[in-house]
């Protein structure tokens, strides 16, 4: 039987930003998603028609996303200012599997919504700066 590993172990930590760096899960994440990004070089020519032909290379990127519902948390205060004033940061993303991603990103937006009779919920986006660190797991 194939191994499964739970959603709700996937998340995002934010890091404390001094030396000996320490990092924090985001609180009340519901939802965390990442992906890893390479833009093509494309060296198509009436040569190579008709296939496609790429070659090694392109600025390699790494996105992340999450949301959840407000609760006051400190981690969440953190998020907002990193948004509002544009700073790089330090985050990394943990699997259940063990296995995580770290590196600097931008929090490229923020959003924050509510509706009647539900609770206030954020969700935010990251994009990398600079090369990113893969840990498998242990």
């Amino acid at each position: 039987m194939p191994d499964y590993y739970k959603g709700s172990l996937f998340l995002i930590q934010v890091g404390s930003g001094g030396g000996g760096e320490t990092f924090t899960t985001v609180a009340c994440a519901r939802s965390t998603s990442f992906s890893l990004n390479s833009e093509q070089i494309d060296v198509t020519s009436k040569c190579t028609m008709p296939w496609k032909t790429l070659i090694e290379g392109g600025i390699r990127s790494a996105s992340a996303s999450f949301s959840g519902i407000f609760n006051n948390d400190a981690t969440l205060a953190t998020m907002i200012t990193k948004a509002r004033d544009g700073v790089i940061s330090n985050f990394k993303l943990v699997s259940a599997r063990g296995d995580s991603f770290t590196g600097a990103f931008q929090v490229t937006s923020m959003e924050r919504s509510g509706e009647y009779n539900d609770a206030e919920q954020y969700s935010f986006s990251l994009e990398s700066s600079g090369a990113i660190t893969f840990t498998p797991a242990a």
